[in-house]
């Protein structure tokens, strides 16, 4: 496809907990913070990266260790916790059928990674899962995402989008945005999809799915 022209079909993706189970390296690394620093740091670093989330409005992994060391100025101990992020295996916590899904897409239009994070934990998570690689680079992450369709119309034209993501809210917004010009795909995985409230606060998703391997099955039907 030459450069500014508009496919037909884009497909955007979420990252965590969409393609890759993100409450499984939560789980990790509380398990990592009880048993480097007990369970009373531990509670008090999600306490801290809660708060942050709060005034963000995304994931900060690296921010709230930066501001727990703020009250823990003299241990060493914080440097493993650092590697721990930013050398976790992310691969090996991509959701079954998350790569087969990917590969399908991308034979019937352009897939695109569309996420919310900071600038430098969750770029390295995207790389070092084979995400990265798998979408030939196209990576777009940002604040806010669902403030940002306008950019990323610009960057990727198409007659049509496909928006693959584990949060309704999210969904809605893109479906506010583009109404029929895109279709929204809900892959029921992790918390937030899982959270019979957070799921009865939004109108259902165009397409939903027990999983992100589906995909892969039904892609050519969407």
């Amino acid at each position: 496809m030459m450069p500014g022209e508009a496919a037909k079909t884009v497909f955007l993706f979420d990252v965590d907990n969409t393609l890759l189970d993100n409450d499984a390296v939560q789980d990790d690394l509380s398990a990592h913070l009880a048993r480097e620093f007990g369970t009373t740091s531990r509670d008090r670093y999600w306490a801290i990266f809660e708060q942050l989330r709060a005034e963000l409005g995304y994931a900060d992994y690296l921010g709230a260790l930066q501001r727990y060391r703020l009250e823990n100025l003299d241990d060493p101990q914080l440097l493993k916790v650092s590697a721990f992020l930013v050398d976790y295996p992310f691969a090996q916590r991509l959701y079954p059928g998350a790569l087969a899904a990917l590969e399908c897409c991308g034979r019937l239009g352009q897939t695109v990674i569309l996420s919310d994070g900071d600038v430098v934990f969750q770029p390295r998570k995207v790389q070092r899962s084979g995400l990265w690689d798998a979408v030939a680079g196209r990576v777009l992450i940002y604040l806010h995402k669902e403030q940002m369709l306008a950019a990323v119309e610009r960057r990727y034209p198409a007659t049509h989008y496909v928006m693959v993501d584990d949060k309704l809210r999210i969904l809605t917004a893109m479906k506010g945005f583009w109404g029929e010009r895109v279709t929204t795909v809900f892959p029921r995985q992790g918390h937030y999809a899982l959270d019979a409230r957070e799921v009865a606060a939004y109108p259902e998703a165009d397409v939903t799915l027990n999983s992100i391997g589906e995909l892969a099955e039904c892609a050519e039907r969407i």
